[in-house]
């Protein structure tokens, strides 16, 4: 079997399974089954494929009709123009996600800034991404052990000066000690798992996706501890959930100034930024 033959039997069998971007979704396989780029799929498209390279390529097509996110499949995802490793341990790194560390970068370029922490960091790509950006050092921290496997990994791909650690939220830090704190916590609602597509609901890990009844439960966690670890006058920069806007802005009235918030590209409220009273 050629490669566009290849391509286009993928293709037609995502199509049929109503798999969103049928087309790309089999580009990716492909180049990830013959380890190369989309690039050389189309310059090659007569050559005949290898047997192993057929052989992956099936069994990727196959994982994808179960289900399995892309990303899980190749283990990569890009963030900010990096390539990052991901597994079903950590969540999949999304774009509006470059919007919280667009912001933190922003904020360290004017503003004395020596510690800052990474809470619930994941795959790492946020506080890689800003250790690489503002050339400081980042502390990052997970209550998963198997995120920070992943975490570390990705910050030695690109010998990032992150140091991770683990922990539940703030618990482990010492007061008055943080002056930058980034967050992207889990904030999706219990009784919206069934409301969530499929893949992202039985793939991704729970821990780093859902929090309580109402969505609020670590924001409320995470602020509490914010007011006594992050030193008079640090900033906090964390990702808002859908529709947790008021909420979380409702937790921050006697001990929060400076109160920002940023839309991503679709108009969302994104990322809240609060700093602490003096």
């Amino acid at each position: 079997m050629t490669v566009q033959a290849a391509l286009l039997e993928g293709t037609a069998l995502l199509e049929r399974a109503t798999i969103p971007a049928a087309r790309l979704t089999s580009e990716v396989l492909l180049a990830h089954a013959t380890h190369q780029d989309r690039a050389y799929l189309y310059a090659h498209g007569d050559d005949e494929l290898t047997e192993r390279a057929w052989i992956h390529y099936g069994r990727y097509l196959q994982e994808r009709l179960n289900g399995k996110p892309t990303q899980y499949i190749t283990h990569l995802q890009e963030f900010y123009g990096r390539e990052y490793y991901v597994n079903e341990d950590v969540l999949i790194p999304r774009p509006e996600t470059e919007h919280l560390a667009e912001a933190a970068i922003d904020w360290i370029s004017k503003h004395n800034v020596n510690r800052i922490v990474d809470v619930g960091t994941g795959s790492g790509a946020i506080a890689v991404t800003v250790a690489l950006e503002t050339g400081r050092r980042v502390n990052a921290s997970d209550i998963s052990i198997g995120a920070l496997r992943v975490a570390t990994r990705n910050r030695d791909q690109y010998g990032a000066n992150v140091q991770f650690f683990a922990g539940d939220l703030l618990t482990a830090i010492r007061p008055r000690s943080i002056d930058l704190l980034l967050s992207n916590p889990p904030y999706v609602p219990a009784a919206d798992a069934a409301n969530m597509q499929q893949e992202v609901r039985e793939w991704e890990p729970h821990v780093a996706l859902f929090a309580g009844d109402s969505g609020l439960e670590i924001y409320q966690r995470l602020i509490s501890q914010a007011q006594e670890a992050l030193r008079p006058g640090g900033r906090m920069i964390v990702e808002l959930g859908y529709q947790s806007l008021d909420g979380v802005r409702g937790m921050l009235e006697s001990r929060w100034q400076d109160i920002d918030v940023l839309t991503d590209l679709a108009g969302w409220p994104r990322v809240l930024m609060a700093t602490l009273r003096e």
